[in-house]
């Protein structure tokens, strides 16, 4: 069994556990932190910190008290937790940092932009009108997948279902990992 494996090699601090974790686990775990942080870097960091978390306090875990998946889960999910409380209580430099900076991009970071959102927009356009319908309601309306199930007659499960293989779906259009 594969679980059993990585929680094996993760104990033996055997690094090939950690990349099994990372390529088994990572889409839980970037699910789990991004309603938490909004910050596409907070989230990467984020997710850093959780697998350090889960390699340091893999001896935590005891299958008797619950299953790989909920103890990882509580893991990244506080992880994500703690970095958000440390985000509003202004503990990091960051704002130092984006004060000092430029806000505006760079010509290249402009093109780039462009091109990244009409290559967006163009895979948006692919999609099924149930599909974007979803989509948007979700990203860029930002409603709960409470409301969107309820204005739509969905379950909530039925939602987040569907939305994660739209952003699957999007991910391989667009050219980004995609881990199974």
């Amino acid at each position: 069994m594969e679980e059993q494996e990585i929680i094996r090699l993760i104990r033996e601090k055997n690094e090939q556990g950690a990349a099994l974790l990372l390529r088994h686990y990572a889409p839980l775990m970037r699910y789990i932190i991004a309603p938490i942080l909004a910050n596409e870097q907070d989230r990467e960091e984020c997710l850093s910190e959780a697998f350090m978390r889960v390699w340091e306090k893999i001896d935590t875990y005891d299958p008797q008290r619950g299953g790989w998946s909920a103890w990882l889960t509580a893991v990244t999910r506080n992880a994500a937790r703690n970095r958000a409380r440390q985000k509003r209580s202004g503990s990091d430099t960051e704002e130092l940092t984006h004060t000092l900076a430029s806000r505006e991009p760079s010509p290249e970071e402009a093109v780039l932009q462009q091109e990244r959102s009409a290559a967006l927009q163009k895979a948006i356009g692919r999609l099924s009108p149930q599909g974007r319908m979803l989509f948007y309601r979700k990203y860029y309306y930002q409603q709960s997948t409470a409301q969107i199930a309820c204005e739509t007659g969905m379950t909530q499960r039925a939602v987040e279902g569907k939305l994660y293989r739209l952003k699957k779906n999007l991910r391989e259009t667009l050219g980004g990992e995609v881990h199974e």
